[in-house]
């Protein structure tokens, strides 16, 4: 399975060397800006709530492991 498929299906299985329309690039950028600009506001957020955590409520090991689920999931970027 392809990591494009949404490109392939518009180039067609048979001329896979054939370039897409700039309309449909210009499509996939508008997405992919937008996806970005989501996983910035939701970072923002996980940010302030992570901050609405006394600090002396760390030692509790359930928010111990929420905070290094946060941080390993802010990290996970490609």
């Amino acid at each position: 399975m392809s990591d494009t498929p949404r490109t392939d299906a518009k180039r067609g299985f048979h001329d896979l060397d054939t370039a897409v329309d700039a309309e449909f690039s210009e499509q996939l950028e508008r997405e992919l800006n937008a996806a970005n600009e989501r996983i910035k506001r939701l970072e923002e957020a996980g940010d302030v709530l992570m901050n609405c955590i006394p600090t002396e409520l760390f030692c509790n090991q359930k928010l111990q492991r929420i905070e290094n689920q946060w941080r390993k999931a802010k990290e996970a970027k490609p």
